[in-house]
């Protein structure tokens, strides 16, 4: 008899991240055709990297970053005044049963890569990285 897996850990359900991607990839697509009436949004290219959605798909958070990175309270507040015609949109294109209420935040991925990348290229750092692969003991180096 098959184990049956529980849903009720940190993580998000499958149904959360199929309707987190939809709302992304519809997102997406609005905001590249410019179908928004607000010239302003239409002349900002924004990327939408990341939807996450509450338990009950009532709530979707997404994570967004202007091309190149500037401008982003410009870009928020864009897209939080056309919140209601970009939610219209999304329930347009979805089939859910309450259209979710959407919620706009910087995706910072980007910049935590940027400080990921900065920490390995330290000295210390990539000396023990470099132990490590070679199975010496860094502290024997010092």
């Amino acid at each position: 008899m098959a184990k049956r897996q529980r849903h009720d850990g940190p993580g998000p359900s499958q149904r959360q991240l199929r309707v987190g991607e939809l709302i992304r990839r519809t997102l997406s697509d609005v905001l590249n055709r410019g179908d928004v009436h607000d010239p302003e949004l239409n002349a900002m290219s924004i990327t939408v990297g990341e939807v996450r959605t509450s338990p009950d798909l009532k709530v979707a958070t997404v994570y967004v970053m202007p091309l190149g990175g500037g401008g982003r309270e410009e870009a928020i507040a864009a897209l939080k005044r056309n919140r209601g015609e970009l939610r219209r949109a999304v329930t347009r294109e979805m089939t859910l049963k309450y259209a979710p209420d959407l919620r706009f935040v910087i995706d910072e991925t980007f910049d935590r890569m940027d400080e990921t990348r900065r920490l390995f290229a330290e000295p210390k750092v990539r000396r023990d990285i470099e132990a490590d692969e070679t199975g010496a003991d860094p502290e024997d180096e010092a």
